[in-house]
């Protein structure tokens, strides 16, 4: 996750995608994804045909996660709000949404059509009138028909919740693409999604010139248990995140020796049937980690430095000692909410700030698409009550035009 060093690798593409466009963004993805394309927009024939091809029961799935979504994201929408602050002054804090967003979906190792439903939802409950997804072509595929083209998973998600956008473009250029466009994408005023460490340092360099939501890189979740925690849960669950990415963090938290060693145990024998096993190794081997602490409040301490993405209180107490926790993406609250839940059909979303950042940004949400407008609106008399107290202030800092801007209005001795 180091992200600094992965800016200075970036920067030179996403500088070539300002300058020559689609050209350098065409040329990046034959470099990158090793996919040849003739044009980076997915064709409404294939959206069709993916949502045609769905599979029942992984459509009823994205259907229902989107009701889910629906419902708490719908929670979140603010309302206009106007404030008398005195007579005739009245403050109006006025929620816009963004215009035009830029939703990326990963799909290097595996394909998100849940990223699809995490992203559109928020934007769609927010208002956004400009949609535009971006998620990796595959150089090989199943069906012959969707080489060169994203996941067809994530093209009939798509379709399912009307986005017609679509663009065949992954990592640190299609953060590009979104910030600064192209003869086929016209650029974004803000992009949102989670991706790998150049996508998040991509994001990190065009911040400023576009809006983004959060460096959401590799994942990680962090277990604060006790010993009531069933070790094969927390194994399954530490597994689970793992199978993500081999840069994937995994965090066991406790004050049970007990515990550690059956989850250690644990470990050993789920791995032997699980299907990503590589890369599920290579992550728990290089990125993750048990920590023994003396006490569970101390276990407090650790997991709120580490801020992780997600994390799970196992504990006997977790309710109240998950409202004790300060740093998290998302809180995971006993045995049967696991991670894997809130990846699909808790409701919440699942893109979370990564590597720390927890600790001063929040999960993707509806305010992530919405920028607050003050509308400020006086009488001539509600503007008289202040001049006196504008003089002051504008003298003291010595911007006698701020001063002079109010006089002309309100010559001196006509206040009252």
């Amino acid at each position: 996750m180091d992200i600094s060093s992965a800016v200075s690798i970036v920067t030179p593409l996403l500088d070539d995608i300002r300058e020559r466009g689609l050209d350098a963004v065409i040329e990046a993805t034959a470099r990158f994804d090793g996919v040849n394309l003739a044009t980076t927009r997915v064709p409404q024939a294939a959206l069709d045909a993916a949502l045609a091809a769905m599979d029942p029961q992984v459509r009823l799935a994205v259907e229902e996660a989107a009701r889910r979504a629906r419902l708490v994201h719908e929670a979140q929408r603010r309302t206009d709000a106007v404030i008398r602050v005195s007579a005739g002054a009245e403050v109006m804090e006025k929620w816009v949404p963004v215009q035009r967003v830029g939703l990326y979906v990963p799909g290097g190792l595996v394909a998100y059509p849940s990223s699809v439903v995490m992203n559109v939802i928020p934007a769609l409950v927010a208002g956004v009138e400009s949609l535009a997804i971006a998620s990796p072509p595959q150089r090989v595929a199943a069906d012959p028909a969707f080489i060169g083209l994203p996941h067809p998973a994530v093209l009939a998600a798509c379709a399912l919740l009307g986005v017609t956008e679509v663009y065949a473009v992954g990592g640190a250029q299609a953060v590009g693409m979104f910030a600064y466009g192209t003869s086929e994408c016209a650029p974004v005023d803000l992009v949102t999604g989670p991706g790998n460490v150049y996508v998040a340092a991509a994001k990190r360099v065009v911040r400023g010139t576009i809006g983004i939501d959060s460096e959401a890189g590799p994942t990680e979740i962090g277990i604060l248990a006790d010993s009531s925690a069933d070790p094969a849960f927390v194994a399954a669950d530490l597994i689970a995140q793992a199978e993500h990415d081999e840069n994937a963090s995994c965090l066991l938290v406790t004050d049970s020796t007990e515990l550690m060693d059956a989850v250690d145990r644990e470990v050993a024998h789920q791995l032997t049937t699980t299907v990503h096993r590589a890369r599920v190794e290579t992550a728990l081997r290089n990125q993750s980690a048990y920590a023994l602490v003396n006490d569970l409040d101390q276990g407090l301490d650790v997991v709120d430095a580490w801020a992780a993405e997600h994390l799970e209180v196992i504990t006997v107490d977790a309710v109240e000692r998950a409202a004790r926790v300060r740093n998290a993406g998302a809180i995971f609250v006993g045995p049967w909410a696991p991670v894997s839940l809130g990846d699909y059909l808790a409701g919440s979303n699942h893109v979370l700030p990564t590597g720390g950042s927890a600790r001063h940004t929040g999960g993707l949400s509806v305010q992530s698409f919405l920028r607050s407008m003050h509308v400020v609106n006086y009488t001539r008399e509600a503007l008289a009550e202040v001049a006196p107290l504008i003089d002051a202030l504008g003298g003291a800092e010595d911007l006698h035009a701020h001063v002079a801007a109010v006089r002309v209005r309100i010559p001196s001795g006509t206040d009252d």
